[in-house]
C-alpha cells in the first residue's frame, strides 16, 4: 500500500464520520469508487475534504430496505478510508474512491452532525492493518478454478490473463470487495483477523458458490 500521504497509526482520527451501506465493503489496501448523491453524504464528503479526507464505511445490520427508511443499527467492525480521487459532476453528485487504511471498533454513536452519522473508534487491535509485509498464500489454480463459475453464475467479467498477474495480496482483498457475497459473509472476510484468514475464508466462500453454481441450487439457510 502507498503510505506517502498516510496517516500514522497515532494519528488515525478518535471521531468518524460513517457511510452505512449495506453489502459494500472496505478493506485495508483496497479501493472502493463511491456515487454520492444524498444530500447528508454529500455533506459528509465535503466535510471530509476540508478535515483529512477520511471518512468509514460500515454495514448496517438490518436489511437494505429498512436502512433506507431509518438509522439502523450498524456492525461493530468498520473500516476507515481516505479519499483519493473526487470529481464532481454537472448533475451535483459526487464521485469519489475510497483508499482502505485501518479497521475500527464503534465504542459510540454521536449525535448526526449535517444529516451523517458520526461514531468514536478504537483502533487497538487492528495496528497489523498498517503492516505491509504481511501476506497471504493461497493454491491459485484452486482459486481460479473455483473463481471461474462463480462468476458465471452471478455475471462477472474479468480479464483473466490480467489477475493471473496480480499479486496475491492485492487479488484477494480485491475479490473480497467485488464478489457479491451475502452481507453477513462479507463482514466476515471484513473481520478476519489476518489477511491469510481472509484469504481461506475467500476461497471457502467462492467454493461454496461454485458448488451452487454446479448443483443449479443454492445452500441452505
Amino acid at each position: 500500500m502507498v503510505r506517502a500521504f498516510q496517516p500514522r497509526f497515532d494519528e488515525l482520527p478518535e471521531t468518524v464520520a460513517v457511510f452505512p451501506l449495506t453489502g459494500v465493503l472496505l478493506i485495508p489496501g483496497g479501493r472502493l469508487p463511491l456515487n454520492i448523491f444524498e444530500p447528508r453524504y454529500l455533506n459528509l464528503v465535503q466535510d471530509a475534504l476540508a478535515n483529512g479526507r477520511m471518512m468509514a464505511m460500515v454495514q448496517p445490520r438490518a436489511a437494505s430496505g429498512e436502512a433506507e427508511e431509518s438509522e439502523p443499527d450498524v456492525y461493530e467492525i468498520a473500516c476507515l478510508g481516505r479519499i483519493v480521487a473526487y470529481e464532481e459532476t454537472p448533475d451535483g453528485r459526487l464521485t469519489i474512491t475510497l483508499l482502505g487504511l485501518n479497521r475500527f471498533r464503534i465504542t459510540q454513536e454521536l449525535p448526526l452532525h449535517r444529516g451523517y452519522r458520526r461514531v468514536t473508534a478504537d483502533y487497538s487491535g487492528f495496528a497489523q492493518d498498517l503492516d505491509d509485509s504481511k501476506t497471504a498464500e493461497i493454491d491459485r489454480d484452486r482459486l481460479f478454478t473455483v473463481l471461474k463459475p462463480f462468476a458465471s453464475r452471478h455475471g462477472l467479467s474479468f480479464n483473466w490473463d490480467i489477475m493471473r498477474e496480480v499479486e496475491t495480496r492485492p487479488l484477494l482483498t480485491s475479490l473480497a470487495m467485488v464478489c457479491p457475497f451475502e452481507p453477513r459473509e462479507k463482514q466476515a472476510l471484513l473481520e478476519a483477523e489476518t489477511p491469510q484468514d481472509r484469504a481461506d475464508l475467500l476461497l471457502a466462500l467462492l467454493e461454496m458458490g461454485a458448488m451452487e453454481s454446479s448443483s443449479g441450487g443454492t445452500a441452505p439457510q
